[in-house]
This record gives structure tokens, C-alpha cells and sequence, in this order.
């Protein structure tokens, strides 16, 4: 099969189309005929060399962890999919890779809804995972009030509306360009940076209820101040977490297909037209090295996702 690789560590210009051993599912697994493949900033740092994870990673590597695409086989357990079904998800993460090829095996996944592009669905799959881990860990539900500091990236994104569809109120820090974008996913947004404590007291006469960091931007002090508690706050990105008493949400990925996560309640929403998944650009397979130069560029709002169906 023809796959996005790179066969040493460096800038985009590494990466190349070239070729590379077809995979076949597991007993739990599916595997598809990619159609999307999103880029994600684990991507970046492994092909850089600068992620540790890399000391692990055997050359050539495929990168990607998010796809979607057309079940072409199932494994022996799996029983409510078929050939010819469509579907986004993602690898099993673990591996690092793999779903920037012809063929990916899934770890998890679910239906692709109508309404949802190509695209959208292959840039979903872990960010809507993380998302949706991370919001029940802090519990939110109808009328919480949820801060979320770096509410315009990727993960952020889907984070603030998927709380908006629990029925909370979101505030959202972010740069000034970006404030307009937050507005349209139903976000009161504020400045990024410190002194969050000064900017959003203002603009509530209810306390902050929750506090959620994507950025892992060293706010962690400030969001229990406004929180009230480290309970009430989670950080995905900030691995002093533990030196504050929050809870830093990690952990692999997934289970069963359409399980206690996210993916099949993120589908049903998008085919009700209540969450998108927001996309920078979209890359043939064979421009991979340029789908990393714009990943890489701020703004980081939105996904870049490699079009795996052009190959030149």
C-alpha cells in the first residue's frame, strides 16, 4: 500500500509518498480504505525528533493517529459494522501512527454521520475522545459554568462545544484574532495570557464552576484561584499538574467501539448540525511536507487533515 512516511527524523521535507506493508485488524479492530487523515501535534514532534516517544519508533514511520474512511475488512468479534460502512476513529495510539496510508486499522471508531465532510471526520477522532474524557471528569453538565484556557485550538475547539451541548456556560481564553471564532461556537471569549483571574471576573456575577487547561500555558494557579478548588480543575497539557493537586487527564484511548466515550454522541450532534469539527486546510497525500509547514504556523485554529484518496 502506498503511506506517508519518513525514514529519519528532521523537517517536513522528510516526509515522503512512498510505500509500506498493508495492515489487517484485530479481533476488535476494523480496517479501512482511508479517505482523511488528520496532522496533530504529536505527528510534529515525532517526525522532529523532539517527542521522547520517538526513541521508541521504528523507521520508516507512518504518522497519524486520526482517519476516516470505508470499512474494506472487520475483525472476527466485531459484529454491528460491515464492509462498505463509513466511518471515523482513530489508531490505537499506542502505535504512534499509522493512519496516513491507503489502509488504517482502527482501534475505535464509529458511523459517519451525513452531515459531516470527509474532512471533519478525519480530523475527530482522539480530540473528541480527549474532549469528552476530560468534561466528564470535571462533570460538567446543564449550567455549569466552564472556563476552558485555550478554547481555540484542535482540542479546544471540540472541548467548548461539546460543554455548550451539555447545556454549560462557556468561557473561552484565546487570542484577539480568535475571539470571533469562539463566539460562533457559542463561547464568551476572553484574552489569553496571565492575569485571567482580573479579565473574567467581570464578565460573571456566577463563580467559575469548572476550569479546564488545554494550553498548559502555567495557568494552572490562577484557574484554581477562579475555580475555587483543585478539584474543580483539570489540565490536559500541564505536567506539574500534581505539584497543584489537579488532575492531569491521560491515559490510552478508546475501548470498545461506540463505548462509554464520546465518538457516537460527537456523531450524532454533527448530524444534527450542533458541532463541526473545525478545519485549517486540507492537503493531497503526496504534499504531506507542506500539511506539517501549516500545522506547525500559528494561528492553530482548526485541523490540517491530508486528503489520503490524492496521491499526485
Amino acid at each position: 500500500m502506498f503511506a506517508v512516511q519518513f525514514e529519519r527524523f528532521g523537517p517536513p521535507e522528510v516526509l515522503t509518498l512512498g510505500t509500506a506493508p498493508a495492515p489487517h485488524p484485530g479481533p476488535h479492530q476494523v480496517r479501512v480504505a482511508v479517505r482523511t487523515a488528520a496532522v496533530s501535534p504529536v505527528d510534529l514532534a515525532l517526525r522532529e525528533g523532539s517527542s521522547p516517544a520517538g526513541r521508541n519508533l521504528t523507521l520508516p514511520h507512518v504518522p497519524g493517529v486520526d482517519a476516516a474512511g470505508v470499512i474494506d475488512e472487520t475483525g472476527a468479534e466485531v459484529t454491528d459494522y460491515a464492509v462498505g460502512d463509513e466511518v471515523f476513529g482513530a489508531v490505537d495510539v499506542a502505535r504512534l501512527g499509522g493512519a496516513s496510508a491507503q489502509y488504517a486499522v482502527l482501534d475505535f471508531w464509529t458511523h459517519k454521520p451525513h452531515g459531516m465532510t470527509w474532512a471533519e471526520a478525519g480530523a475527530a477522532g482522539t480530540g473528541v475522545e480527549t474532549a469528552t474524557r476530560a468534561l466528564d471528569l470535571l462533570g460538567i453538565q446543564d449550567d455549569t459554568v466552564l472556563l476552558v484556557d485555550g478554547a481555540a485550538g484542535g482540542v479546544g475547539s471540540t472541548v467548548v462545544q461539546l460543554a455548550v451541548a451539555r447545556g454549560a456556560r462557556v468561557i473561552g481564553t484565546a487570542r484577539p484574532a480568535s475571539h470571533q471564532f469562539l463566539r460562533e461556537l457559542g463561547v464568551e471569549p476572553v484574552d489569553y495570557g496571565p492575569g485571567l483571574p482580573a479579565r473574567i471576573r467581570p464578565l460573571t456575577a456566577a463563580p467559575v464552576d469548572r476550569a479546564l487547561d488545554v494550553a498548559g500555558a502555567g495557568s494552572l494557579g490562577e484557574l484554581i484561584e477562579l475555580a475555587g478548588t483543585a478539584d474543580n480543575v483539570v489540565t490536559l497539557a500541564d505536567f506539574d499538574a500534581a505539584t497543584y493537586g489537579v488532575r492531569l487527564s491521560t491515559g490510552r484511548l478508546g475501548g470498545q467501539p461506540d463505548g462509554v466515550h464520546g465518538l457516537a454522541p460527537a456523531a450524532a450532534l454533527a448530524g444534527q448540525g450542533r458541532f463541526r469539527v473545525p478545519v485549517r486546510a486540507t492537503y493531497p497525500a503526496h504534499r504531506a511536507a507542506q500539511a506539517h509547514e501549516t500545522a506547525a504556523r500559528p494561528p492553530r485554529r482548526g485541523k490540517v487533515v491530508l486528503d489520503m484518496t490524492r496521491t499526485g
